[in-house]
């Protein structure tokens, strides 16, 4: 690799509040794999998940204000949280369509914005900008013996046509992102299906039906543990599992595992998780 890769990097929300260990993983994995995040300055919520359900013109204005100031530091904007992703690419989708509308939001912002910016999860970013293979080369602590399943949800694959990710019905990027650091990615039946998202307080009860089924069907499938790639479905599938006690990871703490990140980081990552993840890692001695 020799470019500079870097990007205008929106925690969100979350990431600074009950995901802080999804953002310092995302932060010490991007660091060993040498892409740099430039935190944008002045962010704001982008709505997800329930401003864009309060009005249409404040669901675009609120993320085209970030983007608005990613197109002035003169970088695409890299994201962690499938909500915020589909939120950014669902605003560039109808601004670009829609010139009108733009300078609409535009004069709400106080901001112009071309539309120009490209929104891109994490995900993506080190599997196809840094590379597998590139990945592979780099780990220095193989996760042999681990067998996960990959949990992708509803807003990194759909609506297909406007975050344009991965095979809405199968996905494979995070699959084949477990498989470059060693471990197995195990295929089950919901890793498409919703966790409740916005449902987390105001309907706990669909929640747990939704989370049982998901984490049942992971278990049935042999998976030692579920990887997730959202804040918000990390929260509901680790928070409301009744019968089940399994194990949630952010795909980027097990990345950061096995590029060698060292144990004062992981420490404080693996102890923020209400169903430790800890015991299945050290039955593999990975810690």
């Amino acid at each position: 690799m020799g470019k500079t890769i870097k990007y205008g990097y929106y925690p969100g929300c979350s990431l600074e509040a009950t995901a802080k260990e999804y953002n310092l993983s995302i932060k010490e994995s991007a660091r060993l794999l040498g892409v740099e995040l430039v935190e944008l300055e002045d962010w704001n919520c982008c709505g997800a998940s329930s401003g864009h359900s309060t009005n249409y013109e404040l669901s675009l204005a609120l993320p085209a204000r970030n983007l608005a100031i990613a197109e002035k530091a003169g970088l695409n904007m890299a994201v962690a949280c499938a909500a915020c992703f589909l939120r950014f690419k669902q605003t560039n989708h109808d601004l670009k369509a829609d010139d009108g509308l733009r300078q609409k939001i535009e004069n709400i912002i106080g901001m112009p914005y071309s539309g120009k910016v490209e929104v891109r999860h994490l995900v993506d970013i080190f599997s196809n900008e840094i590379g597998l293979d590139e990945i592979k080369k780099r780990v220095k602590k193989p996760l042999k013996g681990l067998k996960l399943a990959a949990y992708y949800g509803c807003y990194l694959v759909r609506p297909p046509g406007i975050t344009k990710f991965d095979d809405p019905e199968n996905p494979q990027i995070l699959d084949n992102m477990l498989r470059a650091i060693g471990a197995e990615p195990v295929e089950h039946t919901h890793k498409v299906e919703c966790c409740g998202g916005s449902l987390l307080l105001s309907r706990v009860d669909i929640v747990v039906k939704l989370v049982t089924d998901i984490c049942k069907a992971a278990t049935d499938a042999g998976a030692d543990g579920i990887v997730t790639a959202c804040p918000l479905c990390m929260a509901n599938l680790d928070t409301r599992q009744k019968t089940t006690h399994v194990p949630i990871l952010h795909f980027s703490e097990l990345l950061g595992l096995a590029l060698g990140t060292e144990k004062k980081h992981y420490d404080v990552w693996l102890k923020k998780h209400i169903n430790s993840p800890i015991g299945i890692l050290k039955a593999q001695n990975l810690i």
